[in-house]
């Protein structure tokens, strides 16, 4: 297999290696080929992205992941604009690299290499800036998974002493996503929307994917109620399996939950809430997952912000009422909640601030800081650095991810310095650059303003002061009181661990101090903590988040129910849909 890589390569890599076990001189020549099935017309840009892993398996692309610092080997990346067929681009020390800065640094050792070119897009937008970005493809910006990227086969190489010359060619090309079927249970709709369209300058979509009530064919005449499940991209409806658990299913084991089977556990799950969804007398209603994945992250934060454009006016002012008049909905609101963990989390709380009479509850669960003086562990408003703790004479670095014993995983500093090899601009997919293009305003260059730099940790105090006047919820809620309480009375459930993995906790614990100081009228929300729970606890007491993330759509039930029984205007329809 090697031999037969080595002879069909066409770029050259050069490693000159010390006797101290360090490479001195180091790059790789990727060339994209000129008569392939991956060969284009046109000229590329994008970002190319260099893998060096002493694990052969699985390859070396699928082991990038942000969100997992300590199982990702190393990466180096640079831009290329223009990229012809038969054109090559030298990835050297020039080239941004985690954990070591330079290609050069790389220790001694066995390697699987592999490069992939994640292509961009330029976008002129309204307003007349012009940007080169990532388009999303349907697998939810995700640059080692994203159709029409293109790819080098892994290669096994060994790096030490003496000269190799290897040779890579992006002779590859990921495939189109199959979109899910349609179901007698489910739907899924993809609409073109004016609004994100009109800002993006090309055609924009919004997707969803829509759980039926049982017996929603034989009742044309009910109406149901609303409930909007944010989140990540999702690839269908999460956990609703019509079939039993598969017999012959290989059980897993779940790093994150310290759990063998899990894939198991998750079928048994899926397939008990498809028994709760069709049993008797079991309250039917519309679920809803957004797909809104843009070029700067799998979704939007579901608001309107100067580098994505209105996607929360798009979602709530015409993907939802497309769907409520397409699926029978209520379309009232009394009859509409939101709810999810983490981002969802964010965007459940944001969705209910930003659009207070359209929704009657907000479920928040281990969301994504509400609150900037914790953004993660960070006083945007006070901390100068965002990486490290400078004390008198010593300074510390600040840890960006936790297990559940409370162990450093990953710093500030490695999360982002990982982000920047991926790409530059904010445009490496990630979770720190998609916080950035949401809640920063626009630069003259038509990318986002960094709340900090990225390669110091420097933050920006006129950024973070545009962040809180525009996207710091408990700050908007607190500033807005007069005309927003009354319409978010009783609304809010905000629930966290007290050992979330991204330190989340601390923001909760600032929102809740200051809606508790609310008055006339009192907020009148609920605030709950679980004790040791790590992220993404939702509110549940009794099971862990292993199994209680599975549950969305039925765990806020009964304060839904409750919510409607209390609220609902007289002659509200609270019949039709208790079939």
């Amino acid at each position: 297999m090697i031999s037969r890589l080595k002879s069909r390569a066409v770029a050259v890599l050069a490693w000159a290696i010390a006797g101290t076990g360090v490479t001195h001189a180091a790059s790789v020549t990727v060339t994209l080929p000129a008569k392939t099935a991956t060969a284009t017309a046109t000229a590329i840009d994008g970002r190319v992205v260099l893998i060096v892993s002493p694990k052969a398996t699985p390859e070396p692309r699928l082991q990038v992941e942000l969100e997992a610092p300590l199982r990702t080997p190393f990466i180096f990346g640079r831009n290329v604009d223009g990229l012809r067929p038969g054109g090559r681009v030298v990835v050297g020390d020039d080239a941004y690299g985690w954990p070591v800065r330079r290609l050069s640094a790389l220790p001694a050792g066995d390697y699987t290499i592999q490069a992939v070119l994640n292509r961009y897009e330029t976008f002129h937008r309204a307003g007349g800036s012009t940007v080169k970005l990532p388009p999303e493809m349907g697998e939810g910006q995700q640059w080692n998974l994203k159709p029409g990227n293109l790819y080098s086969r892994p290669m096994r190489v060994h790096i030490g002493r003496g000269v190799a010359s290897l040779r890579l060619t992006l002779d590859q090309v990921i495939a189109p996503i199959t979109p899910p079927a349609d179901t007698p249970f489910v739907r899924h709709i993809r609409i073109r929307s004016a609004l994100l369209s009109a800002y993006w300058g090309r055609d924009v979509y919004l997707g969803a994917h829509v759980l039926l009530p049982a017996g929603f064919a034989e009742h044309p005449d009910a109406r149901f109620p609303l409930m909007v499940f944010q989140g990540h991209f999702p690839d269908d409806i999460s956990a609703f399996r019509t079939t039993p658990p598969d017999p012959n299913l290989k059980p897993d084991y779940s790093e994150r939950f310290h759990l063998a089977g899990y894939n198991r556990i998750q079928q048994e799950e899926a397939y008990s809430l498809y028994k709760s969804w069709t049993s008797a007398h079991f309250p039917r209603f519309l679920v809803v997952e957004i797909q809104h994945a843009n070029p700067y992250y799998d979704d939007s934060y579901a608001v309107n912000s100067a580098n994505l454009g209105p996607y929360g006016d798009a979602i709530n002012k015409e993907l939802i009422p497309y769907i409520e008049k397409t699926f029978h909905g209520l379309g009232q609101g009394w009859a509409r909640f939101t709810y999810g963990g983490s981002t969802g989390g964010w965007e459940a709380m944001a969705t209910q601030v930003f659009y207070p009479d359209m929704y009657n509850g907000a479920f928040v669960a281990c969301p994504d800081p509400i609150d900037f003086r914790a953004f993660t562990n960070v006083d945007l408003y006070k901390d100068g650095d965002m990486y490290a703790e400078h004390g008198v004479a010593n300074t510390i670095e600040r840890p960006s991810m936790r297990d559940y014993l409370g162990r450093t995983l990953a710093t500030q500093r490695d999360s982002n310095h990982m982000e920047l090899v991926l790409g530059d601009r904010g445009r490496s997919g990630g979770q720190y650059d998609i916080w950035q293009a949401v809640f920063g305003p626009q630069g003259p260059d038509g990318y986002p303003v960094p709340i900090f730099d990225k390669e110091t940790g420097v933050i920006d105090p006129k950024v973070a002061a545009y962040w809180r006047d525009h996207f710091d919820l408990t700050h908007i809620v607190q500033r807005d009181w007069g005309t927003l309480g009354p319409k978010l009375k009783g609304k809010l459930h905000i629930y966290v661990g007290s050992a979330d993995t991204y330190f989340l906790t601390d923001a909760v614990y600032f929102a809740q101090d200051t809606l508790e100081s609310l008055r006339d009228p009192a907020w009148g929300g609920e605030v709950a903590y679980g004790d040791r729970a790590e992220h993404c606890w939702n509110g549940d007491p009794k099971l862990a988040n292993a199994y209680t993330r599975l549950h969305y759509n039925v765990l806020y039930l009964p304060k839904i129910l409750k919510r409607i029984a209390d609220t609902a205007p007289p002659g509200a329809d609270l019949t039709s849909w208790r079939y």
